[in-house]
């Protein structure tokens, strides 16, 4: 499983990085994945962010 933020549909809330910042950060005002930290699913907070994303910008997809 690994987690990513469309920055497309990411308005920069910055819901994310105050739910897990050990996982999400800010670049250029949007919100983004800390490099290495794709596969940190297990965290209750990183949950929390990917349900509470105001603009449901980031997503869990499984890797085959």
């Amino acid at each position: 499983m690994r987690i990513s933020v469309d920055p497309e549909q990411c308005y920069g809330s910055g819901d994310c990085v105050h739910r897990a910042p050990s996982v999400f950060t800010e670049v250029d005002g949007l919100g983004a994945v800390i490099p290495g930290r794709e596969h940190d699913l297990d965290m209750p907070r990183v949950r929390e962010a990917v349900e509470g994303c105001p603009a449901a910008a980031i997503t869990v997809t499984r890797e085959d």
